[in-house]
């Protein structure tokens, strides 16, 4: 209703008003925000919006929009109530609208699905909280992401959203789609779920996000203004005939008498007088042409109202099928190379997501009793929005510059803190002990004081996904020997192995411990299990005698389900053997580098932070003379072969106890550039397996797309770079078949992979470079790292070989276990009860022993139990428990999902009928109401365009009326409740 009126007659030109503000890039959040340190960049976000709401409220025919609610609400909560008003009134009055609605503007290549969704439920609410109805959002933003995912535009269409607009697409796709005039399209972005359900409507804008050349009245910017007086300098004919020449070569990409120009770019409108008071002119003068004939009208506008004109226009669009990646901006010019840029922050990101999701259940499970604790007040806020803001495609991607990057960590840092308060309380609410919780965050590199000093300790392992889950332990540990008893005080087999030399090299002097304890644990569904681990003495007979590693050249490592073979002259991995399927697979691995272009006269594009180009298409080998130096470790609990690569490149290659994969912990850098050549690394596997020229890589974590080498389904493709143009992002998995077996790579991060030639995969794990490849962040991607020699990282692939038909009920779950890990709390023991009444967790052995100096006294049974279940049952294996987080007073939010797509299971992918109202034991579920995927409106509320795809209509099915026990998920089906309980936990 509050849509300027528009000419049918004519062609309409919609100017859109809107500055793109990153929240974080070359300036931390903080400097964008307040308009520090401007010799880098010159932007200040609160400038900004003070003077576009003034320059609003001056003219009611002047329109703006803005994307970005974390800078939106920090403003937000420095205002007085007057401005307030007018802001909610020109909201209300559509003058000012906003798009997209996230915290940020994630990317899309890095981010996984469950922390997008997260950053855009957390805009949303902000949003409808503060300006009701009128502030939610009808159309998605993404104007700077440097390629666009199916997975995203499926959550999008989800979240309500009538449309999308882009602005990065491949310059050839971009060409052929100009010729064809399908920059408007409508992408379905899922075949699991029935149109229009996941149909986007998707519009490609023609200057990426800037304004038509010449037309930039910014204060950044030194174009003319418009000067109409009665002056020599009086400039409106050279003006008015350049734009309608603009607007005309501009229509004849697009199909209708509706085109859209963006009228602003980066951190624009801080003087937003310019920018206005230039276009007030520009309109008045173009429409006084019509006077003479002109057919062109210009108004003010947003993005949702140019959408409601072409849906209007009653068209039928080309369907879209598949995604928009890799992007490149012109030839030898693939960004590709930020799918794996700052391998480690990436990591962290990945695993503050994590921890998060593990922070809100448990306090939507304690309740209050977990912010209002015995350890203080604890947050989850802090952690929400830090992992929000990650998801920036600045941060996430590993695109912004190094002091950005160390800013956005320190968010993180500081978010984690927050939550362990919050865990704490929580813990010791839901097991009735005071304890004092130890979070050790560096058992990557085996540093824990707790464990390397205490002779008898407590660990309790969190299980945040909705079925039981067995879990290796591994922690740094001094004694010879160690004793573990399970909740019910029974035995638990344990080994004590060295610590690996590759471990010694990354933490330094971090560390006393030379060993690790390791044992396998199990924990509930959504729930904890408790371990008591005690060191043994030196004389006591149930001391094992010390193992040393054989230094032989290993042939073989096996468990009860895997068997892996070595080429016993090079150390090289040779063979993967499924034993429960009696399949066997030749599987070579290695490591190689790329060399990286530098930037010079016969190469101008070099390889950066953004764009991968190596200078050749054959990689390096790490370990020159072909051979690598190995020992094996074989106890009762794992099986490791240790491969050293070079002195900076190494690896173990694990089997478990019960572990049906094999297990990649590789470890990479510093990465060494004296011989003045930036290198990326990659880890390559080659088979046997004929594969056509495809492979399949996962999109945001969820979804499987079927890639092709040197190919893309919507153009014909001129391949200008044989690897980096093959390149794409690798969220959680990428894998390749023929008719019958299936390799299957699962990653701890996002990274990029590819199969460069049949039979092979690849993914880059890390990457150290010399030169900027001349996309603005204006720095090497070099990462010193904390000793200032280079970053080392290290990290995990999982690898599966199973039948075609299989593969998918092992990978889906495998990969879920990767993203939702369960969470290991350590405490000293002995901790007081924190509910009156109850003896402590430590005090008592579950089965009916104290243990006191190794003696054991029979005690009454305990009510309070060392393990916890939030759930009365399992999930079944294909539904996930994606959210379960406080909400509003009394509410939780609560999201299931069906985690298999349609057809890829003969079992896991046939829908499934959920409980909710005896689901949980934790409280009582009264009532349930559903909603859109981003919980800021009733399901039964949303209303979006339906658009008409050239193949023919489809008609959206309607809400049917919820039955909370019995809730149908069907494959790659999202539902997400808000439910009011009642707790059954004191404190609660």
């Amino acid at each position: 209703q509050s849509c300027p009126p528009t000419r049918p007659d004519l062609l309409n030109v919609h100017l859109v008003p809107h500055t793109h503000d990153d929240v974080g890039w070359l300036k931390t959040v903080e400097q964008y925000f307040y308009g520090v340190h401007n010799e880098v960049q010159h932007a200040g976000v609160q400038y900004i919006l003070d003077s576009v709401v003034a320059q609003l409220a001056a003219d009611p025919s002047r329109r703006f929009i803005y994307a970005e609610v974390a800078f939106l609400a920090r403003w937000w909560r420095q205002q007085d109530e007057a401005t307030r008003r007018t802001v909610r009134q020109l909201v209300e009055q559509g003058r000012l609208e906003f798009v997209g609605g996230g915290w940020c503007m994630s990317d899309e290549a890095a981010a996984h699905y469950s922390p997008a969704i997260e950053q855009l439920a957390l805009g949303h609410h902000f949003l409808r909280q503060e300006f009701g109805a009128c502030g939610t959002p009808r159309v998605a933003w993404q104007i700077d992401p440097f390629g666009h995912s199916r997975q995203l535009a499926a959550i999008f269409a989800q979240m309500g959203y009538d449309g999308l607009f882009v602005g990065r697409v491949d310059y050839q796709d971009k060409a052929t789609r100009e010729q064809l005039r399908e920059m408007e399209l409508l992408w379905r972005a899922s075949t699991s779920l029935p149109p229009p359900a996941a149909d986007l409507f998707t519009g490609i804008l023609p200057n990426v996000y800037n304004p038509p050349s010449g037309f930039c009245w910014d204060q950044l910017c030194s174009d003319p203004p418009v000067v109409d007086e009665d002056s020599e300098e009086n400039n409106v004919d050279s003006i008015i005939s350049t734009f309608l020449q603009i607007a005309a070569s501009q229509a004849k990409h697009y199909r209708t008498n509706h085109i859209i120009m963006t009228m602003g770019s980066d951190f624009h409108y801080e003087n937003a007088n310019l920018w206005f008071k230039n276009m007030d002119k520009l309109i008045a003068h173009v429409n006084a042409r019509q006077a003479n004939g002109s057919r062109v009208h210009v108004l003010y506008s947003t993005p949702s109202c140019y959408l409601w004109e072409l849906y209007r226009a009653n068209l039928s669009w080309s369907l879209k099928m598949d995604d928009f990646f890799p992007y490149a901006d012109g030839p030898h010019q693939f960004w590709t190379g930020y799918f794996t840029s700052r391998p480690a922050f990436k990591r962290y990101e990945r695993l503050s997501n994590n921890f998060l999701q593990i922070c809100s259940q448990l306090e939507a499970l304690a309740g209050m009793a977990a912010r209002e604790g015995p350890y203080g007040p604890g947050d989850s806020s802090v952690l929400r929005e830090a992992v929000a803001v990650a998801q920036h495609h600045d941060a996430v991607t590993g695109t912004e510059k190094q002091h950005v990057a160390d800013d956005y960590a320190r968010q993180l840092a500081a978010g984690w803190e927050s939550c362990q308060l919050l865990v704490a309380n929580a813990l010791a609410s839901l097991s009735g002990s005071k304890e004092n919780f130890i979070f050790c965050n560096a058992l990557n590199i085996s540093v824990c004081p707790l464990t390397e000093v205490a002779g008898r300790f407590t660990v309790i392992l969190y299980n945040p996904l909705g079925r039981h889950m067995s879990w290796p332990i591994r922690l740094p540990v001094n004694g010879a020997s160690y004793a573990v008893t399970d909740p019910q005080g029974q035995p638990v087999p344990s080994e004590v192995v060295p610590i690996s030399n590759f471990t010694h090299r990354l933490r330094g002097d971090g560390s006393s411990a030379m060993r690790e304890l390791l044992f396998q644990a199990s924990a509930p569904p959504l729930g904890f299990s408790t371990f008591m681990v005690s060191r043994m003495s030196r004389g006591d007979p149930r001391v094992p005698p010390a193992q040393t590693p054989a230094l032989t050249q290993p042939r073989e490592i096996q468990n009860e389900h895997v068997r892996v073979l070595f080429d016993p002259l090079t150390g090289h991995l040779k063979e993967i053997q499924n034993l429960d399927k009696s399949i066997s697979l030749p599987v070579f691995q290695s490591f190689y580098w790329y060399n990286a272009s530098i930037g010079n006269d016969e190469t101008p594009q070099a390889s950066g932070a953004y764009i991968f180009r190596p200078n050749s298409s054959e990689p390096i080998p790490i370990s020159g003379s072909k051979q690598v130096s190995t020992y094996l470790v074989k106890n009762r609990l794992v099986q490791e072969v240790h491969q050293n690569f070079s002195s900076w490149c190494s690896q173990v290659v694990r089997l478990h106890v019960g572990q049906p994969y094999v297990e990649l912990e590789w470890t990479v850098g510093p990465i060494p550039v004296a011989d003045g050549w930036g290198k990326e690394i990659i880890s390559r596997f080659e088979t046997t397996l004929q594969t056509d020229a495809r492979f399949y890589t996962d999109s945001n974590g969820r979804q499987i797309l079927e890639r092709r080498r040197d190919y893309r389904p919507t153009w014909n493709l001129s391949q200008t770079e044989p690897v980096a143009g093959n390149y794409y992002p690798v969220n959680s998995r990428i894998f390749i078949k023929d008719k019958k077996f299936q390799l299957t790579v699962l990653t701890d991060r996002s990274q990029g992979g590819s199969s460069i030639f049949d039979g092979s995969l690849e993914l880059m794990v890390h990457r150290r470079l010399l030169y900027d490849d001349n996309r603005g962040v204006g720095e090497p991607l070099v990462e010193l790292g904390a000793n200032k020699q280079g970053l080392v990282v290290r990290g995990r692939h999982l690898v599966l070989l199973d039948t075609v038909e299989s593969a998918a009920d092992q990978h889906r779950l495998l990969a879920q276990e990767l993203f939702m890990a369960p969470y290991t709390v350590l405490a000293p023991g002995g901790g007081p009860s924190y509910r009156r009444g109850h003896p402590s967790l430590q005090q008592v052995r579950w089965g009916g022993g104290c243990l006191r100096g190794g003696g054991a006294v029979t005690v009454p049974p305990l009510t309070l139990s060392p393990q916890f279940s939030a759930l009365r049952r399992e999930l079944p294996p294909n539904v996930h428990l994606l959210t379960l987080a406080p909400w509003d007073a009394g509410t939780l939010l609560l999201r299931l999902e069906h985690q298999f797509e349609r057809g890829e299971s003969a079992n896991s992918s046939q829908p499934t009928t959920v409980d909710l109202l005896n689901l949980f034991s934790a409280f009582t579920i009264t009532s349930v109401q559903e909603m859109s995927l981003g919980a800021d409106l009733p399901l039964n509320a949303v209303s979006r365009l339906v658009w008409t795809p050239t193949t023919g209509p489809a008609q959206p099915q309607p809400v049917s009326k919820l039955d909370p026990s019995q809730v149908t998920l069907q494959p790659m089906e999202i539902r997400t409740f808000l439910a009011t309980v009642q707790y059954k936990v004191p404190g609660g």
